[in-house]
């Protein structure tokens, strides 16, 4: 496989692109040369951010120079493709996350359904069904874009932004799935709802999913939903993960 291509995002920080599409290959590369800085970061690095397809570098450039840093980044990625294949694959975490498709929760879940010609059932049986993968934070705190959306729920973002949608909503559109952790506006579809929270400000480690790992939706019903709501509100972890 080729080498990363090197963008300058200003004077402070360098993308290492690694490809154009969403993959896990690709992904295992973005994660592999992430693990690689932090293992042995050089001075003067600040920050390293993880996307779909790239890793963004920030660093200062008073202290670390953009040529020393460029060259550093090629000799681990050569490094990576030395490795054969499979290297620099990330080893994540697996998650079992409880969702509740209710409609009063899964708001769109019955637009989606009408949109795709199916049962809202349907529509959460394949979307609970799936493996899905963390490729990214952004957008607000915690927000977890996702890969391994079945083809069939692959709908199209909504022309015109919804209403805000509550803490923790389940989402889909262009071909993609997300957790948001905050209200907001959004062109996405709401399909259920988790007790889980992604995003805990005030709790030691704030993300505890990491970029990397792997997610399964378990379908619960409005009851234990609430049960498992109180519970995850009073700072109790309601996830399930495997090593």
């Amino acid at each position: 496989m080729a080498l990363p291509r090197l963008l300058d995002a200003g004077e402070a920080a360098l993308v290492a692109e690694f490809g154009d599409r969403v993959d896990p290959a690709i992904s295992d590369r973005v994660l592999g040369l992430d693990d690689a800085l932090r293992a042995d970061p050089p001075a003067g690095l600040r920050e390293t951010v993880p996307t779909y397809r790239s890793l963004m570098i920030h660093y200062d450039p008073l202290v670390l120079d953009r040529d020393a840093l460029a060259a550093r980044v090629r000799a681990l990625a050569e490094g990576m493709e030395a490795g054969g294949e499979g290297a620099g694959r990330h080893a994540g975490a697996r998650w079992t996350l409880p969702v509740c498709y209710d409609p009063d929760l899964a708001e769109d879940i019955g637009a989606v359904a009408e949109a795709i010609g199916r049962p809202a059932a349907e529509v959460a049986a394949l979307h609970a069904g799936a493996e899905y993968r963390v490729y990214m934070y952004g957008f607000a705190p915690g927000f977890a874009y996702l890969g391994g959306l079945p083809e069939a729920l692959a709908v199209s973002r909504r022309a015109t932004p919804r209403p805000p949608h509550p803490a923790n909503a389940l989402m889909i559109g262009g071909g993609l799935a997300a957790v948001a952790t905050v209200p907001m506006p959004t062109g996405w579809y709401v399909v259920g709802r988790t007790p889980v929270r992604l995003y805990r400000p005030d709790q030691d480690d704030p993300f505890p999913v990491a970029v990397g790992d792997t997610l399964r939706f378990s379908p619960v019903d409005a009851a234990t939903f609430a049960s498992l709501e109180a519970r995850a509100a009073a700072g109790e972890s309601v996830a399930r993960r495997e090593p």
